[in-house]
Order: structure tokens, then C-alpha cells, then sequence
């Protein structure tokens, strides 16, 4: 039994190491509106079940005075709990210790955390606040970076790794958290950039603020960099937790399923889509009203929102959903939203989540901007995406499915496992305003009335090819549903894929179109 000396000297030691930067520190973290590290994963695990390691580390640098120096823990916090339950691995940077600058003990501190995560096939969440490498460790400061890189590629697609950014996340730090499957950012808060303010107003002469320059609007608007947006620090814990409910411990894992529930009357399915297929809906209502509970977690929702992914359950079980967003931009696909579905895409498969398309777009986006921003090549992530993907495919046609994109959202010659289209669906090469008037213009010019000419050639190629029957009759299309069936259909089409097995070509990996 240990002595109550020993005792009471471990008991002052972990007062000392638990202030971490000291009160003043403390408080100036609390004046720029933020938690500390432990506060923050104290409110993010559940209550009581956090375990910390590696207290009692310290940095090893001998030069700059830093001798002199006694930064507790090195300026991170690691250790292992539970969310709703599920262990989880945690580090979380401490940024009133030597502005939670990573050093080689620091960087060490979070590569053993996240070598437990990959050993034990656990989540593995970071919370980033540092001011950026050690300048007194040189280079050992960027080989800690790297080391930290190669372990998030290593574990990519085993297990869940989600990053929080809850300060600055500067320079070489930047890409950890772009290694990482989920990105959660919080306004006025969150601050990532390769290059600061001043480094910019040096070589460039240009003035601009952290917030302006990589705040989390930025990234989860313009830059697509960022995947949930929240106001507070209390928000984007909120979201965490509502993501880990959904995503499995590991890729060798199914997620847990949890009790069914109707989804909510006020998404009437049979309301939410207008017959005039020009006028635009919210696809969003459409997958809640299919989901359990009318639940629908959307990722990156601020950015490239013509397309619309997320999580969401039928019959107890996650489903990733990938929708055209008539609401914007009609619904293309262009370089962005290829870039943001394709992604999600592979995600889902890696993680063993079937996935369900619900298609209504009229192509990919036109114009000489795309093209020279490279399309073809985004637009490929897509196909390739879709085509690697091995889980339940499942699709469903809702209004248009023209051309290329067609092909793209998950067609049968992708390899669905089920396609499924409503009565009212256009499936074609093009829309069929756009056809008469290819097909059919000199009957139309030659027309005394070109203008009724052109509406019943439209007519004519509707009843001939924009419908979904021409692709049934090919049996591009499953069956042809009533909408109210939707959500019936999507519960059998999962029952019978849960068992899905294919045979693919051995190969040591493909080459997607990066």
C-alpha cells in the first residue's frame, strides 16, 4: 500500500500538471470565449468516463531556454472514454500551454493515442488549438507532423477518425484534420489556414483577418474543407454525438440498430415533390420522409449544396444518402458536388453503410468556368465512386435523370443493386425541350405555328423516351413505384442486400481520378 507521502506528493503533482498553463493562461482562454482542453472533453464524453494518459510528459528541448521551461504534458491531453457508451480514443490540444504548440513529446503524446485507437478498432477524435509547430524544436517539430499524418492514413477507412478545430490550426496542422474523415468547425472560434495574416501581408501586401482569410464559414462555404458548422462549442459536441450514433466503432463493425420508429406525418411524400417538374423542393424533406423518426444528420450542408449527403435510418439501420437538390442550381452536379458526393461515397463503402440515391437533376452543370475548373475529371470521382462501391446500392428516380447524369447517380450500369423510378420520371439523353428542338427543328421552323410545333414534338418525345418505362422495358429500372411506396420499397430492397457479396478483380488498388 502506498504511503500517504507518496500519496499526497501525486495528489499535488496532478494539481500542478491539471492547471496546465496556470490561472492567468487559464483566464485569457476564457476571455476569447473558449473551454480549456479538459473542459472540453469532460463535456464531451460521457459523464465520468474519461481516463487521462501520459500526465506527466514533458518536452525534451535543451536550446532557446527552453531548458528553463516546464510546460505540463507538453501541451495536450490524451486518453480514452465513452460517447453514448461506445469507447472512444481523445487527445485535445491545450492552448494555454505554450500556445499548445507540437513539439516531439507533444506529437509523441498524440501518436501513441492514436496508435491505441487503430489497435483497439476505436474512434478516434482530435481537438485541435495550437499555435502551430515548436520553432524552438525545429525540425523535430515537422517530423512529429509526420508522423501524426502517417497514422491518419493508416487508419483511414478502419476507424472513425473525426477532427474538432477550436482555435487556430495553423500551417503543417492544417493537414491532419484534411486526413481525417470529419471536420467539425465552430464560428468565431475555429481558425485554419496554411499561411497567416501576416505572412500574407509580407509577401503579398494584402490585409486580411484569421476569420476572413480560413474562419469556419470560409471553410464550410467556400472551401468544403469543413463538414459540420456549428455556433458554440456546446452545438458541435451536440453534432459529434449525433454522428458517432450513426457511424460504426470500426470497418470490421455494423452499426448498432436501435428501436424503429414512422417518420413524421408532416413530410407527406405525396406533397413534397411538385408535378411541374420545373419547379423546385427541398430533397431534404423527401429523405425524411423515408428515414426513422424523420432523423437526417447532413454533412457539409453549407457547401456545394446542390447535392444533398448525410445519415439517416430505415428499419433501424444507418443509410447514407446522396440527393440532387432541385433547389439549387437545379440539382447538377459540377466540380464541387462531384468532389463532396464522391467522397461520402467511398466513406459509406470503407464503412460497410448502404447507400440510397434519390436522383433528380438534368445533367452535369454547362458553361466554359466548369469545363476549364476540370469537370471531367471531378465528375469522374463520381462514376469512379459509385462503381467501386461494394455495400447496398440502392436508387430511386424522382422527377429527371438526363444524360450524364443519369450514368452518374448510381445507375444500374454502375452497378446498383435496385433502381426504383416514379410514374412521372424522365429518364433521356436530354430534357425533352432541348431534344424537339434538335430532333425536330425543321419541322418546326417549316411550322406555321412553330410554337405548337414545338410543343407537340415535346409532347411526342415525353410519351416516346422521357419516361420511365422505355428504361423498364430495357430493365435499366426495376420497377416503377407509386411515391407513397417509397419508404416500403427502400425497407424490403435492404433486407434482401444485407447479405450482398461480389466478387471484384484482385489488385493492390485502383486509381481514382484524384
Amino acid at each position: 500500500m502506498a504511503s500517504t507521502k507518496k500519496v499526497k506528493e501525486l495528489q499535488q503533482r496532478r494539481e500542478e500538471v491539471l492547471l496546465g498553463g496556470g490561472e492567468k493562461a487559464i483566464q485569457k482562454q476564457v476571455a476569447m470565449g473558449k473551454l480549456t482542453a479538459r473542459e472540453r472533453i469532460v463535456a464531451l464524453l460521457d459523464e465520468g468516463s474519461f481516463n487521462e494518459y501520459d500526465l506527466f510528459v514533458e518536452h525534451e528541448a535543451r536550446d532557446f531556454g527552453m531548458e528553463q521551461k516546464v510546460l505540463h504534458g507538453d501541451g495536450v491531453v490524451t486518453g480514452t472514454g465513452s460517447i453514448g457508451g461506445k469507447p472512444i480514443c481523445i487527445y485535445a490540444q491545450d492552448f494555454t500551454v505554450a500556445g499548445g504548440s507540437l513539439g516531439s513529446m507533444h506529437a509523441r503524446k498524440i501518436t501513441k493515442i492514436m496508435d491505441h485507437s487503430l489497435k483497439m478498432r476505436i474512434p478516434l477524435i482530435g481537438i485541435n488549438d495550437s499555435g502551430g509547430a515548436r520553432i524552438q524544436e525545429g525540425v523535430s517539430s515537422l517530423a512529429g507532423y509526420g508522423e501524426i499524418f502517417f497514422r491518419n492514413t493508416l487508419a483511414s477507412g478502419v476507424i472513425p477518425q473525426i477532427s474538432v478545430i477550436l482555435g487556430p490550426c495553423a500551417g503543417g496542422a492544417v493537414y491532419s484534420p484534411a486526413l481525417t474523415d470529419f471536420v467539425f468547425v465552430v464560428d468565431k472560434i475555429s481558425k485554419m489556414f496554411i499561411t497567416g495574416p501576416e505572412v500574407i501581408k509580407t509577401v503579398l501586401g494584402e490585409e486580411i483577418s484569421m476569420e476572413e482569410l480560413g474562419g469556419a464559414r470560409v471553410h464550410s462555404e467556400i472551401t468544403g474543407n469543413a463538414h459540420f458548422f456549428a455556433e458554440t462549442e456546446a452545438e458541435c459536441f451536440d453534432q459529434i454525438k449525433e454522428l458517432l450514433s450513426y457511424i460504426p466503432r470500426s470497418n470490421s463493425e455494423p452499426v448498432e440498430k436501435i428501436k424503429v420508429a414512422e417518420p413524421d406525418k408532416k413530410y407527406s411524400i405525396s406533397r413534397i415533390v411538385p408535378a411541374d417538374k420545373k419547379m423546385p423542393y427541398d430533397v431534404r424533406d423527401v429523405i425524411r420522409s423515408v428515414t426513422d423518426s424523420s432523423d437526417f444528420q447532413e454533412v457539409q450542408a453549407k457547401w456545394a449544396a446542390n447535392i444533398v449527403i448525410g445519415f439517416g435510418r430505415i428499419d433501424g439501420k444507418t443509410v447514407g444518402f446522396v440527393a440532387n437538390q432541385p433547389k439549387v442550381l437545379a440539382g447538377v452536379l459540377d466540380v464541387d458536388s462531384s468532389d463532396k458526393c464522391g467522397r461520402f461515397i467511398r466513406y459509406c463503402d470503407a464503412f460497410n453503410i448502404p447507400l440510397v440515391t434519390l436522383v433528380d437533376l438534368p445533367g452535369y452543370l454547362p458553361g466554359v468556368d466548369q469545363e476549364h475548373a476540370g469537370v471531367i475529371r471531378h465528375g469522374a470521382k463520381v462514376l469512379y465512386a459509385y462503381s467501386e462501391a461494394t455495400v447496398p446500392k440502392i436508387t430511386v428516380i424522382l422527377r429527371k435523370a438526363y444524360g450524364g447524369g443519369y450514368i452518374a447517380m448510381n445507375s444500374r450500369h454502375l452497378r446498383a443493386d435496385f433502381v426504383f423510378a416514379w410514374p412521372d420520371a424522365e429518364v433521356a439523353v436530354m430534357g425533352p425541350e432541348g431534344a424537339a428542338n434538335i430532333i425536330f427543328r425543321k419541322e418546326i421552323a417549316a411550322a406555321d405555328d412553330p410554337d405548337k410545333m414545338r410543343q407537340q414534338k415535346v409532347d411526342e418525345y415525353i410519351e416516346k423516351f422521357a419516361n420511365p418505362y422505355v428504361a423498364a422495358a430495357k430493365g435499366f429500372i426495376d420497377s416503377v413505384i407509386e411515391p407513397k411506396e417509397t419508404r416500403s420499397v427502400l425497407i424490403h430492397a435492404l433486407g434482401v442486400s444485407v447479405n450482398k457479396s461480389i466478387g471484384i478483380p484482385q489488385k493492390k488498388h485502383g486509381i481514382p481520378p484524384f
